[in-house]
């Protein structure tokens, strides 16, 4: 029976391909060959590449740590440039550690640029656009205040708070509303200063003590 069905195989393949039993699986299995070794490279590439490339994520994050009030400027040096330091993004004034997620927020990410700032005006527009990257939030509609709502949300239920943005209040300088009054006052006293003397000058006596009488 086997060897019946080798013979109708060997018929097939010669009525088929032309080609003799022995030509037709010696080049099958260069084929095969060829198939695994093309395969090998570059599947073998990607497989060692996907760990490289999320080499950081893979590795256990350190515990976020609390930077306190920091300034918009003092901010910007947690934005994923340096591995060493955690990466911090703000929204509303609120800083979150989004180190786990720096895969988005980090160098290269789809949201890089909003790494190391108060990013709310943007992620309420949804805007990539630099004159966006600010927590200044004014003139936003009722829809964009929505979305930034929901980015809020979304960032306190993922995200450990590890500190707030240091608010610039304009120091009003009380000294430049006081200097005409105190201008006034030392007016008013040195007026009577300068009248003095043509009131109450003191009276010159010839010599000898005597004083002149007409």
């Amino acid at each position: 029976m086997a060897l019946e069905l080798w013979e109708t195989l060997k018929e097939a393949i010669t009525a088929y391909t032309g080609l003799s039993p022995i030509t037709f699986f010696t080049v099958a299995a260069l084929g095969l060959a060829v198939y695994y070794v093309v395969s090998g490279l570059f599947g073998g590439s990607d497989n060692h590449h996907v760990p490289r490339q999320y080499e950081e994520q893979m590795q256990p994050l350190p515990p976020p740590v609390q930077v306190g009030e920091v300034t918009e400027e003092e901010l910007k040096q947690y934005d994923g440039t340096d591995s060493k330091k955690p990466l911090l993004m703000a929204i509303k004034g609120q800083i979150y550690d989004v180190s786990q997620s720096r895969m988005f927020y980090g160098p290269g990410g789809p949201y890089a640029l909003f790494a190391g700032k108060d990013a709310s005006r943007a992620l309420a527009k949804m805007s990539f656009e630099d004159k966006d990257l600010t927590g200044d939030v004014s003139g936003l509609g009722p829809f964009e205040l929505e979305a930034l709502q929901d980015w809020e949300y979304k960032f306190m239920g993922k995200y450990v708070k590890v500190g707030t943005i240091k608010k610039t209040v304009p120091v009003t300088d009380g000294t430049s509303t006081n200097e005409p009054a105190a201008e006034a006052t030392e007016s008013n006293v040195a007026k009577p200063a300068e009248d003095g003397p043509s009131v109450a000058a003191p009276v010159e006596t010839p010599a000898g003590g005597e004083s002149k009488e007409e």
